[in-house]
């Protein structure tokens, strides 16, 4: 029995519909992938370029991205494992750099990366991924303010225990105005790193061994 015209009609319409839906999912679905690959090359940059920025000049030979191990402890603030860069110099480590979490950001986890010389000394703080209010708490990145710079030269031996906190909260570091949450974080983050280098600092100064070929 033939259909009636509404009903190839209304059929037709269905089909192409329903073509359509399948042709902007999978545009949608490509331009993810496509965002998702430039998002991770462009944080993979960054990642290598506050690397460098981290280590004093002339103090290293090798290549940190590729001296690498992962490690695991709440003082760090990953779940999961967190890498730790090594780098050296004639074959003596120099520095470390602690990939680090913020979990308690204002918008969610803030990710550093903290450099610590061999003496517990720190190098440098580089927010590398956040999600922060702008204008507000992105001030921790770099291209934002040199609020970060403070920490270079800062210790545990040269910084008392309460003064790892912003002076709102009777530290010696600055809070953003209107913004207490994310410089607070990030102080704390870092005050924790290096304690666990303190903690794992021969463990952490080993040379990384790398597989036989």
């Amino acid at each position: 029995m033939a259909l009636p015209e509404i009903s190839r009609s209304m059929l037709k319409n269905s089909l192409v519909l329903g073509l359509f839906a399948i042709v902007t999912v999978g545009l949608v679905a490509i331009t993810q992938l496509g965002t998702a690959e430039r998002i991770a090359d462009s944080e993979r940059a960054a990642k290598n370029r506050a690397l460098s920025e981290l280590l004093p000049a002339g103090s290293y030979d090798n290549h940190p991205q590729d001296d690498v191990h992962l490690v695991h402890d709440p003082l760090l603030g990953s779940k999961g494992n967190s890498p730790v860069y090594l780098a050296s110099l004639d074959g003596k480590a120099t520095a470390v750099i602690l990939q680090v979490t913020a979990p308690d950001g204002y918008s969610g986890s803030i990710q550093l990366l903290v450099g610590v010389l061999a003496d517990g000394t720190l190098s440098g703080v580089r927010a590398i991924h956040h999600r922060e209010t702008p204008g507000l708490g992105d001030k921790i990145d770099l291209a934002k303010s040199p609020w970060v710079l403070t920490f270079a030269g800062k210790s545990l031996q040269n910084l008392a225990a309460e003064s790892w906190a912003v002076k709102k909260d009777g530290g010696a570091f600055d809070q953003f105005a209107g913004a207490t949450i994310t410089p607070r974080a990030v102080v704390k983050a870092v005050h924790q790193a290096l304690q666990y280098f303190d903690a794992h600092r021969a463990e952490l100064l080993k040379p990384v061994e790398k597989p036989h070929d």
